[in-house]
């Protein structure tokens, strides 16, 4: 679901799973370069990332922001004339040990993805740079930010348990089975004596 404020921003709201609980983030999709990227289509038609990956690129964005680990380059007032009691009843932490928990969730992530995806994923889904960008400060040729990025946010995602395709349990083969009146119409069924 999308909607443009008055200031010309297009807000998603987004469903995301953490640690089981289901989470709701907004994005602002004229801010993120994932959603951008998602929105753009290549040669084929497709977007340049799917929603598994823009999924898992906004969940690493959500911990990145609950983390509290952006550089700040002000002072900090949102925490004035407020106490930790409105973010504990949400999630039964205090706000440092849910800042905490995210921050570790931040790099476990990163050490899962590795050194090769972990600092292109931090750049295009915490700080927010454009692809482009990213390429010019690598030194990487253009376009080649694109690939490195989707391959990322494929490891991102499988860290994260989110697939493309829909799977249910593995199930045991069934044996047989028949219903009553189809054992009556081909006389499979057991006879009254028991035989």
């Amino acid at each position: 679901m999308a909607g443009e404020g008055a200031t010309g921003r297009c807000i998603e709201r987004l469903e995301i799973v953490i640690e089981g609980q289901r989470h709701w983030v907004e994005v602002d999709l004229t801010e993120s370069p994932l959603a951008w990227l998602a929105r753009r289509r290549g040669r084929e038609g497709r977007g340049f990332i799917d929603a598994v990956q823009l999924m898992a690129g906004e969940r690493l964005r959500a911990d990145f922001t609950r983390a509290q680990m952006m550089p700040r380059t002000t002072a900090d007032w949102s925490g004035i004339g407020r106490g930790p009691a409105r973010h504990a009843a949400r999630t039964g932490l205090a706000a440092s040990e849910a800042a905490l928990a995210a921050k570790q969730r931040v790099e476990r992530a990163m050490e899962v993805v590795g050194p090769e995806f972990s600092g292109t994923l931090l750049d295009v889904c915490c700080f927010l740079k454009g692809i482009e960008r990213v390429e010019q400060e690598r030194g990487w040729p253009a376009r080649s930010g694109k690939v490195v990025l989707g391959l990322g946010l494929d490891r991102l995602a499988r860290h994260y348990g989110l697939s493309r395709e829909i799977t249910g349990p593995a199930r045991a083969p069934i044996r047989s089975w028949s219903a009553p009146a189809a054992e009556a119409a081909t006389g499979t069924g057991r006879s009254s004596d028991g035989g």
